[in-house]
């Protein structure tokens, strides 16, 4: 996503005369004069700070009225009664430029606050608590029956002056303890069911490094972190001149991969442009699944200094790179188009790399699915215009009812999204290397013709030149 995404129309009643809406309120507060002390600009903050945790409140309330409000339309329309409130999180979350995933956890939020805990509510709306703190009592009460979780939301209210104070690890703490005083035996029960939630997940991190992460139990985690420091503790008494936390990275990854520096066989699906490749631009590229990548790094992965990590002669690396290009004007992949209902794995290639990842506004994860916008059993056709990569989530929303969805135009390729409140949502494919950033800038009135041209390819061999030395010093 590029930020275009918004909704473009909401349905409205008219408001009572002389209302004042959070519209209105918003208009206000910009135009405030701040305050001219050190000590009422922090009283400021902390009011500020309480009008945060009411709003947070009120949009609590919202969403639970909106979810019976759905619940009972969807009845309506002789919707199944186990499927009642699909699709209720996803409208959610995007009024709240959230994930689809984030909207659903934000309505459970919103459910357990209203119904079930009334005195964390309360604490919200007036200031003592603001949202997060509010969701750490919910999630930490979350494995308990109706009756026990407001008990403990009575034993932590605002009044007793339990939370007066706390941060969020003494206020997890003291849910806990009151939880398990509660029902020690579904505390017990929940411990060992999140276990089987055990996972790993990679997400990216500046300067073209990651983040490998893993939920394990605890007394795995302690196994492999020891093993890793005994490992790394060994190595350095040896005379090893990498720091701790290196050995433990490396022992990591060939003792995962089996294979010294972790690198066997990559396939990346490298998007660059021919000027960055060939002429030294310093346009940026596109590593799918990753992200952005400076112009010199994507260069010298293509072709790396002799002697260097991963040489393309090293038979222990093998390289595979797809290379896609951009049309010079508007950054869009040239796409083909298919008979079949199926993509085709050229085009589910091309839209995997055109997307990134989910299409949904405000959802940035990885996709599951390859979507026809407009479906194909209503004569939508398998083109890569009528396509959009979605995670799972958001492509069983988008089947039920309500919701529709249409190509649309704009700059790349751009989707409409309407939700059954009438709500509409735009999608941009983000952009890729090679993409302007506005029209191309002409040559100042009276410079010669093509001074521009010739600072452009001065720059680019400057960034060449630089980038030798470094080939030279590595052989």
């Amino acid at each position: 996503m590029d930020g275009n995404q918004g909704p473009e129309t909401a349905p409205a009643d008219p408001a009572p005369a002389n209302a004042v809406t959070v519209t209105d309120l918003a208009a206000l507060l910009a135009v405030l004069p701040a305050p001219d002390s050190a000590a009422a600009l922090i009283d400021e903050i902390r009011d500020l700070e309480d009008l945060k945790s009411a709003m947070a409140a009120r949009q609590a309330r919202h969403a639970v009225a909106f979810d019976l409000l759905q619940r009972r339309e969807q009845a309506r329309l002789g919707v199944p009664a186990e499927k009642l409130g699909a699709g209720v999180g996803a409208q959610i979350a995007l009024a709240r430029r959230e994930s689809s995933a984030r909207g659903g956890r934000l309505l459970g939020l919103a459910k357990a606050l209203v119904t079930e805990m009334p005195h964390t509510l309360t604490a919200l709306e007036t200031g003592q608590l603001n949202e997060w703190r509010a969701t750490l009592l919910v999630r930490e009460t979350a494995c308990l029956r109706a009756a026990d979780r407001a008990a403990v939301d009575a034993d932590l209210a605002p009044d007793s002056g339990a939370l007066a104070g706390k941060g969020d690890r003494a206020i997890v703490a003291a849910a806990r303890t009151a939880a398990y005083r509660r029902d020690p035996r579904s505390v017990t029960e929940r411990a060992a069911h999140a276990a089987t939630e055990r996972h790993v997940s990679l997400r990216p991190a500046p300067d073209t490094m990651c983040h490998f992460t893993a939920l394990l139990p605890v007394t795995a985690g302690v196994a492999v972190y020891k093993a890793l420091t005994g490992h790394a503790d060994t190595l350095r008494a040896a005379g090893d001149p990498r720091g701790r936390g290196q050995l433990m990275a490396d022992a990591l990854v060939e003792r995962t991969t089996g294979t010294p520096g972790g690198i066997s066989g990559v396939e990346i699906q490298l998007v660059i442009t021919d000027r960055t490749l060939f002429q030294g631009d310093a346009e940026p590229a596109r590593l799918p699944g990753y992200g952005t990548v400076p112009a010199a790094w994507a260069r010298t992965l293509i072709n790396p200094p002799p002697g260097g990590t991963g040489r393309a002669d090293d038979p222990a690396f093998t390289l595979w790179l797809r290379r896609l290009y951009t049309h010079p004007g508007t950054g869009e992949l040239v796409g083909m188009d298919s008979r079949a209902r199926l993509f085709p794995p050229g085009h589910r290639r091309f839209i995997q790399t055109r997307d990134d990842t989910c299409r949904t506004p405000y959802c940035d994860a990885p996709i599951r699915h390859l979507d026809h916008i407009i479906p194909w059993h209503t004569g939508g056709l398998t083109t890569t215009d009528n396509a959009a990569g979605l995670c799972e989530a958001c492509n069983h929303t988008k089947e039920t009812p309500g919701w529709k969805a249409r190509p649309a135009p704009g700059p790349r390729h751009t989707l409409e999204l309407t939700t059954p409140t009438g709500h509409t949502y735009r999608s941009t494919a983000p952009p890729l290397p090679g993409t302007p950033l506005r029209p191309p800038a002409t040559d100042q009135p009276g410079s010669q013709p093509g001074s521009r041209h010739r600072r452009q390819l001065r720059h680019q061999a400057k960034a060449l030149r630089r980038e030798k030395p470094k080939v030279a010093a590595a052989a």
